[in-house]
This record gives C-alpha cells, structure tokens and sequence, in this order.
C-alpha cells in the first residue's frame, strides 16, 4: 500500500476544527479552491464526505466527529516532534500565544507577577488570560486554551492536574465595620448582618451555610452577584458582608486584615468550612511540550510563592 499523505493530517484538522471550507483555508492561509480541493482528497483517502451540506452551513459527518479529538492529537503531537527541545529552545526570541481560563480574582492577584515572570525569559510570549463562565475540558480538548486554573470540576479522567495551593474562604466588610470594630467575630455577630454571595449560576448556598445550619443559625443573603469581585464591591459600599476566597486578597492585608488601598477588612469565618485545592489544569497531548512544561513550572513557581498561608 502507498504511504498516506501525512501533509493531509494537518489540512484535515483544520476542516474539523473550523467545519469550514473557508475557515480553514484562512487558517491554513490557503485559497478556497485549493482548500476544497484539499477536501477531495481526503474523502478520497478516509472514503468519507468528512464535511456536508446542512442549509446554509456545512456540518461534520457522523465518521469526522469521532476522529476530530484523535486528529487533533495526532497534529499536536506531529507539530511538536518538529519543534526544537526546551535546551534547544531561544525563549528570547520565541513568539507563541498561552490562553489560560482563570476567574478574575487570579488574574487580578497572580496576573501581574505571572506576566512578569514569563515575559523576564520569553518577552515575545503572550499570555491570553480568557474567562471561565463554567468548568469544563471543552476548551482543553479542542485547544482552545491551554490551561484551565481552578478547583477540579466534572473535567474528564483523561485532563491532566497539578495543585498550585491551598485556598479558604474569608469574611470581608468595608472599613469602620462593626464587623470590624467591636470585638471578635462570633457566629451571632456575623449572621446579624444582610450577606452578599458570589455566584456565576445563581447559588446562594455553601460550606458556610451548612457549618451555619449545624449550629441552628442561619445567615440572611440579600443579594447575589456573578464574581467575587463584584461581592467586594458591593461590601466596600454598604453594611453586607461578603464571602472570597483568601487568595482574592493577595498579600496585601496586614495582620490586621487591613486591605492596602480598598477600604476593605478581611476577616477569618467563625465557622470551619474546608480548605479547596487550586489547580492547573492541561490535555494530555501537552503532557510532554517543553515549552508548555516551563509555561506549568512558572505557573506552579508564581503561585505558591503569592497565594495566601
């Protein structure tokens, strides 16, 4: 039998990645024409259409949906075969674009030394911090991201994982709180007062909710918010007490729990709630690409070095 044209395994997942004539000639910098004709040869070689008409649109067969992740492996892996190894590697002249999906509060305390730090070693390397609506490996397995940051959610046993710190959850109110200025925070001092709750789905019950309820107490939620940042924001302009993880702090509270420049008083809970592991998150066709194995180092370097103790 005639060896397959390997050139193909690159044109055919484009056509699967964009479901596109046109779109993947773009990406290929192709013509059309030559880019259907690209096509023709490859239903010549799979003996299947790959991609058909559906309207206006073109969809992907039955056949080209169960090999567009095997694909898409087999490209990565090919692509990185040919790349130079991290010796061999000029960071001072490498030009490559990271998407990481993270949620604001990362990006706010741990973007800024990340940035740093990659751009020290790799001034041509851009780093896409891209928002995480919800937690899925979506994203990592059609390679649109390249790491997912966060608590480890229904991501799929194939996504590879490694713990970046610790993290627990932390009252804050605004300066000149009551919370703040009379005395330690009980649980009947901290259910006294209206709470606001970060929650991208609507949520308004938690860990804290549950040590509450073991207690017969219960906190009253007057208001819910999509980000912990909004939460914040809203504590820093009213009497409501919010609820953030401690790493959305940084380290920028003094041991007062002080924050530096936010009007805001960060306190400990008076109820146990169990810690949650922040991960890094990444497909395994990236398990051995050195240049995404120093992009994870830096990442995991960054991390424990700021997140909270």
């Amino acid at each position: 039998m005639a060896e397959p044209d390997l050139n193909l395994l690159i044109a055919l997942d484009s056509l699967l990645a964009e479901a596109s004539v046109a779109g993947a000639a773009r990406r290929l910098a192709l013509s059309a024409s030559a880019m259907s004709r690209t096509l023709a040869r490859l239903r010549a070689a799979t003996g299947d259409p790959l991609l058909v008409r559906a309207g206006r649109h073109m969809v992907l067969t039955p056949y080209a949906e169960t090999i567009r992740e095997r694909t898409q492996n087999a490209a990565h892996e090919a692509r990185a075969v040919l790349r130079p190894s991290t010796a061999q590697t000029d960071f001072s002249t490498l030009q490559r674009t990271f998407t990481l999906r993270a949620n604001d509060g990362f990006v706010e305390v741990f973007g800024s030394p990340l940035i740093a730090a990659v751009t020290a070693v790799a001034p041509r390397v851009c780093l896409r911090f891209a928002p995480k609506p919800e937690k899925s490996a979506m994203h990592l397995r059609d390679g649109s991201a390249d790491l997912e940051i966060g608590v480890l959610g229904e991501m799929g046993p194939e996504v590879r994982l490694q713990a970046l710190f610790r993290d627990r959850f932390v009252g804050v109110v605004r300066e000149g709180h009551p919370l703040q200025r009379d005395g330690a925070v009980t649980a009947q001092r901290y259910i006294a007062f209206g709470h606001v709750v970060a929650s991208r789905h609507g949520q308004t019950r938690g860990p804290v909710d549950e040590a509450l309820a073991a207690l017969g107490l219960e906190r009253s939620i007057v208001a819910v918010v999509p980000s912990f940042a909004a939460a914040r924001a809203v504590a820093r302009r009213s009497d409501l007490v919010a609820l953030v993880p401690a790493s959305f702090l940084g380290d920028r509270t003094d041991p007062q729990g002080h924050l530096a420049g936010a009007a805001i008083h960060a306190f400990e809970l008076p109820v146990a709630t169990g810690k949650i592991t922040v991960s890094q998150m990444w497909h395994p066709r990236l398990e051995v690409d050195p240049v995404h194995r120093w992009l994870r180092q830096i990442v995991l370097t960054v991390c424990r070095r700021h997140a909270p103790r």
